[in-house]
């Protein structure tokens, strides 16, 4: 999916986007935060940060910037830092693909339902793991395909028609874990029936890291 219809598309949910996506994703999105362990004076990336269902889960003690391709999503989670008098919030328009920052800018990085929405996951990978700094921790919070054969069939056969949602279904787990970039420190299912996972990953320095290669 390019950027261009991403945007398109989660620019058009910006006005039903929390009503849809809050109730049913919010515990991923708390476990996630938590799994994040926060130190006071961190410098925390939060990628597709959306209308900002999350803002309020963060401590007031970091430094948070969020950002999102959808320049309506913005504006929804804009409200929110001002309705909530956060002061230690950054929003930015931005493709996940080409971070902004020089490498090792962020202590932790947060993907929340996001790399299955991308038009290159993979350099959406390369691009958190450049701007985290080693020893720091990326955390990506999505649904994957599923283990169990009979899902994966389904997941793979719906994926056409999730497309036009804006995300796929049929995004292996194994794009991260085996991108040779990260050590997986623990895999956990999270929201309704387990559907979801947050995979929390410690970055490699680079001179440990396995790139792979990107054609």
């Amino acid at each position: 999916m390019s950027i261009e219809r991403a945007e398109q598309i989660y620019s058009s949910y910006s006005g039903v986007y929390d009503l849809l996506f809050d109730t049913i994703l919010q515990p991923g999105r708390r476990r996630a935060i938590s799994a994040m362990a926060i130190q006071p004076g961190d410098q925390i990336l939060e990628v597709g940060v959306g209308t900002g269902l999350s803002l309020p889960l963060y401590a007031d003690t970091c430094h948070l910037t969020g950002i999102d391709i959808s320049l309506p999503m913005l504006h929804k989670a804009a409200d929110k830092v001002a309705r909530l008098g956060l002061t230690n919030v950054s929003l930015r328009r931005m493709p996940a693909e080409l971070l902004a920052w020089p490498a090792a800018t962020f202590d932790k990085v947060l993907l929340s339902y996001v790399i299955s929405c991308v038009e290159r996951p993979e350099q959406v990978i390369r691009e958190v793991h450049r701007v985290c700094r080693p020893g720091g921790r990326v955390l990506f919070l999505n649904h994957f395909l599923s283990r169990n054969r009979l899902m994966a069939w389904g997941e793979r056969k719906l994926t056409p028609l999730s497309k036009n949602l804006g995300f796929v279904l049929d995004m292996p787990i194994s794009l991260i874990t085996g991108s040779g970039l990260f050590r997986v420190e623990k895999i956990e299912r999270v929201n309704l029936l387990g559907l979801w996972s947050l995979v929390i990953c410690e970055p490699l320095a680079r001179d440990d890291a396995v790139l792979p290669r990107l054609d």
